[in-house]
């Protein structure tokens, strides 16, 4: 029987008693319908995990013993950053869940001269609200125990002016060019567009920050997959995917 991964935003300690909060509580009391003798693995997403056993079935909450602490690191040695125009509809949750589970350390979210999505204020609470929570699934069922960072929406220059990275790519369809055989990759970051892409003007801005353009191949991919795809490549070359 698979042993449920819970997020929890507390900080869980050994020995101790845990009053779940009112997500994992309900979902683990009313939609599992669990109860107490059940084993858990708790993780609050800044590495590692926590064995624990559910000792009390409320009708708000969930209390669970915790127990041993494991220290187990599933990140890529791989810094990776996405930076990725907002699209519409389920397309951006599935982005976001999938880059989680390969591995990505931060997604900036960009608003972009192509982007038809524009959100601020209480809206965008909502959607970031929604897309953490997407993140937060994605760690709990691909094992990770380290939350990658979601950034709020800001301009393509804006965003340009924090990168670091030392690899940086801009996924350009229109050019030939792949990913380069250096032999190593302190960090990478990848900046893609939305439905449309990127303007040349978005492009060019990128290229003056030492961005290098990189295709997928002669055929033209979604925004929802071309992003996936450049992740596994990366990860390929210079993260774990060959560990």
């Amino acid at each position: 029987m698979r042993i449920p991964r819970i997020y929890t935003t507390s900080l869980p300690v050994s020995g101790n008693t845990l009053a779940l909060e009112e997500g994992p509580s309900h979902h683990l009391g009313k939609v599992l319908r669990m109860q107490p003798g059940r084993e858990l693995v708790l993780f609050n997403g800044q590495g590692g995990e926590f064995q624990a056993v559910i000792s009390a079935v409320n009708k708000k909450t969930v209390e669970v013993d915790v127990g041993e602490y494991r220290e187990d690191d599933r990140e890529s040695p791989l810094p990776l950053e996405l930076a990725i125009g907002i699209s519409k509809g389920e397309r951006m949750d599935w982005v976001l869940q999938k880059a989680t589970e390969l591995g990505v350390t931060r997604i900036s979210l960009l608003q972009t001269e192509r982007t038809e999505v524009r959100l601020n204020g209480e809206r965008l609470d909502k959607k970031m609200e929604h897309w953490q929570n997407i993140i937060v699934s994605a760690c709990e069922q691909c094992q990770r125990n380290r939350l990658p960072t979601l950034n709020p929406p800001v301009e393509v220059a804006r965003w340009l002016d924090t990168v670091e990275a030392t690899h940086r790519f801009v996924l350009h369809h229109r050019d030939n060019q792949g990913l380069p055989e250096a032999q190593q990759s302190n960090s990478v970051a990848l900046l893609i567009g939305p439905e449309g892409g990127l303007s040349e003007t978005e492009i060019d801005q990128a290229l003056e920050k030492q961005f290098q353009p990189l295709t997928l191949g002669p055929r033209v991919l979604r925004t929802e997959t071309a992003p996936l795809v450049a992740i596994s490549l990366v990860q390929y070359r210079w993260g774990d995917f060959r560990s």
